[in-house]
């Protein structure tokens, strides 16, 4: 955002208070709406820039970000294994395979689909997304039962898409079967969260950024 610098320096050191890490023990990426995933391991802890939208780890003390504004966060843990993960999923990533890459990721690397836990965070909700004629299509030809996400919006050929419920699908196609919707819609919660169509809607010049954090302590 177009938010000064010392203010960002300032809540993510809150942020990194709060987890329990240094600052410059929060990892966080630059976000394209991709299926790319990075493990995180003593080799590129050191690291700058993470150029993906899902990150892994076992290593402890590092707390993994995730930002978002409308698209979703998920974070998982593997609670018997010791690993870690966020992903960054918006409507692209989600239909692109951005979590079967996570997933796959973090099981090549030792952890078991059956202990893995799933949170979905604050995200657009069902009664906020409206999606245009041209949208549901390519979720269509994915998988006809995709339908079930869509239903008719006021506008006439528009559709109203259920993005938190579409992604938790998809984990449970998966085989994760503890997954947590927070179920809070950023468009509607003026007072607890950011929303980037909120702001194209209000036509406000930028926007804030939510991030959603997880870390082994």
């Amino acid at each position: 955002s177009q938010d000064s610098k010392k203010n960002i320096d300032k809540n993510l050191s809150l942020v990194s208070k709060k987890v329990k890490v240094n600052k410059n023990k929060l990892f966080m990426m630059h976000q394209t709406h991709s299926s790319k995933v990075i493990k995180i391991d003593n080799k590129n802890k050191n690291s700058k820039k993470f150029f993906s939208d899902a990150l892994i780890t076992k290593v402890n003390g590092i707390a993994l970000g995730v930002v978002t504004a409308d698209c979703v966060p998920i974070i998982l843990y593997d609670k018997k294994n010791q690993m870690i993960g966020c992903i960054h999923a918006g409507w692209k990533g989600a239909i692109g395979g951005i979590l079967e890459s996570t997933v796959s990721g973090m099981t090549q690397q030792g952890a078991q689909i059956d202990q893995i836990s799933c949170a979905i965070g604050p995200t657009i909700g069902p009664l906020s997304y409206e999606v245009g004629p041209e949208f549901p299509k390519a979720f269509l030809d994915s998988d006809p039962g995709n339908v079930k996400y869509f239903r008719p919006s006021k506008q006439k050929h528009h559709f109203m898409f259920d993005l938190p419920s579409f992604i938790g699908s998809r984990l449970s196609k998966l085989g994760i079967e503890k997954i947590f919707q927070l179920e809070r819609d950023t468009y509607q919660d003026t007072k607890n969260f950011y929303s980037y169509r909120r702001s194209c809607h209000k036509h406000e010049e930028d926007y804030g950024r939510l991030l959603s954090t997880i870390v082994i302590l």
